[in-house]
């Protein structure tokens, strides 16, 4: 019986590796730390009651529907999705207040009603825009083993896709050509920030993500972290085993290749041997020695100042009033500049932030949600902050300051919220998750006309050791991550079949050659 691949991590990236390698006939083992899959999708239960403290929504369901479909199994088997009417709903410091839609033509008079008819039309031409750069990448590079400039130029669309996808600009630079409006600056330069960037520094080609929130959003009925379990339930259905609560303390060389790893279990270490290893986890984790010598030299060190952000979040069990939630909810401040300022020049949490809320117990529609006024319900706070919490952790006073501002950029649009319970997440506790990071959330951040290029592919130094997850190819979020799953699983089962030896011939008449 030959050994198994072995995958550490159940993230996204982790199950999307196991389900592809299980379709193509592996034998996989998933050994994770936590004692549930998800990675970064996690839970945690405030006032007797789950919070999803991870991903809040689902895009590009293509990926999951091309994943499962491998298996003979449909996304929709699986989990029920409700798509998103109201993609979110933005507060700005003037009082102005916008929907975006999932439907282009109702965004687009929602605009015209706040800023005017002539940023209405931009906002179509800049629809089409991030269409053209969406378009333009999906195949050369989102789905590319290791994409590059060749790649894109000698893709499909030739030599123009290098000028289609806006790279030589900033995302700022770029929304500038269209709007004028600063509220709709903000609005769309937050884009940057799903990935830990700065509008101010990431490339134009970033743009695409407006164009995938409209072509849909969905939410996950039970959260994100119930479509990480039910894909680990299809796996587990295929033969796939899990381990969890099983902590990965090294990985085995022999003869010049990953053979294995090391467990810790209650103090006992164990070797589990296996024919390939993919680490579901943070490159910058790796390169700390958190798995090892031999893992970290296989993989690049990130450079600090090129951390993504990290954040403070909130999970709190409260009754609201006075601001008309729904279920994705950003309040911005009024100098959106000064704080992307504080977060990577000054790497301190800015004086005042944009928040984000997600109200889980509300739709996403114009009509309102289940909760009734009065009545207790989740939400889930983030304000960004920088990745500097291995080198200096932010103080409890920091902390404190960051929370006063967060309530007080909520209340100036009116929300009022009584917390009954509520736990806080800081840069400290996300670099406790993923040593090494600083507290980074998303890998590098993605600064520079090709940064999206430039991130580790999922074959290491270590012949036989593989990445997955947001810090590599092709980038972070669920979709992507579960990306660098299957890209992943590709690599392993491309280079393990080119080991095999090959089968003997006998040629009459002659001598027989392998």
């Amino acid at each position: 019986m030959r050994a198994p691949i072995i995958i550490v991590g159940a993230g996204f990236g982790g199950l999307a590796a196991a389900l592809s390698m299980r379709a193509a006939g592996e034998d996989v083992i998933v050994l994770e730390r936590a004692h549930a899959p998800g990675g970064k999708a996690r839970t945690v239960e405030i006032g007797e009651r789950p919070i999803d403290v991870g991903p809040t929504v689902l895009t590009m369901r293509w990926v999951f529907d091309e994943l499962l479909a491998k298996v003979g199994r449909t996304l929709d088997e699986e989990v029920r999705l409700v798509p998103a009417e109201i993609v979110a709903r933005h507060a700005f410091a003037d009082g102005g207040r916008l929907d975006l839609f999932a439907d282009e033509r109702r965004s687009a008079d929602a605009i015209g009603q706040l800023a005017g008819p002539r940023e209405a039309a931009a906002y179509l031409r800049f629809a089409q825009h991030c269409k053209s750069i969406a378009d333009t990448v999906r195949t050369p590079f989102l789905e590319a083993d290791r994409p590059s400039i060749a790649s894109l130029a000698t893709s499909r669309a030739g030599l123009s896709s290098l000028t289609k996808i806006d790279a030589h600009r900033s995302m700022w630079r770029a929304l500038r050509s269209f709007f004028s409006d600063p509220r709709l600056l903000m609005m769309f330069g937050r884009y940057a920030t799903y990935v830990g960037s700065s509008p101010f520094e990431a490339p134009a080609t970033l743009n695409l993500i407006a164009h995938v929130e409209r072509e849909g959003v969905s939410m996950v009925e039970g959260g994100i972290s119930n479509l990480a379990r039910a894909i680990a339930g299809v796996a587990e259905d295929l033969g796939v085993v899990f381990h969890y609560g099983c902590q990965v303390t090294d990985v085995l060389v022999e003869g010049g290749r990953a053979a294995g790893v090391v467990i810790d279990e209650e103090g006992r270490r164990e070797a589990v041997r296996g024919r390939a290893v993919v680490v579901n986890a943070d490159v910058a984790t790796l390169a700390s020695g958190a798995l090892g010598r031999s893992a970290a030299l296989a993989v690049p060190r990130p450079a600090f100042e090129r951390r993504s952000l990290s954040a403070v979040t909130w999970a709190v069990d409260a009754t609201v009033s006075g601001f008309p939630l729904v279920r994705h909810t950003v309040f911005f401040p009024a100098d959106y500049e000064a704080e992307h300022d504080a977060l990577f020049r000054g790497s301190r949490i800015p004086d005042d932030p944009t928040a984000y809320v997600c109200a889980q117990d509300r739709g996403a529609s114009v009509t309102p949600g289940a909760v009734r006024e009065g009545e207790s319900e989740r939400l889930f706070v983030i304000v960004n902050a920088p990745a500097a919490a291995d080198r200096r952790p932010p103080t409890p006073e920091e902390i404190e300051r960051c929370e006063r501002a967060m309530w007080q950029r909520l209340e100036s649009a009116g929300l009022s919220v009584t917390p009954r319970a509520m736990s806080v997440a800081t840069p400290t506790t996300f670099e406790r998750l993923a040593p090494g990071t600083g507290g980074a959330i998303y890998g590098e951040a993605c600064h520079g006309p090709f940064a999206p290029l430039s991130r580790p592919s999922s074959r290491t130094k270590l012949p036989g050791l593989y990445l997955t997850g947001g810090s590599v190819h092709p980038g972070p979020g669920v979709p992507m991550a579960a990306l660098s799953g299957k890209i992943a699983a590709r690599a392993v089962v491309a280079d393990l079949a080119s080991m095999r030896p090959s089968r003997v011939r006998v040629t009459a008449g002659s001598t027989w050659t392998g």
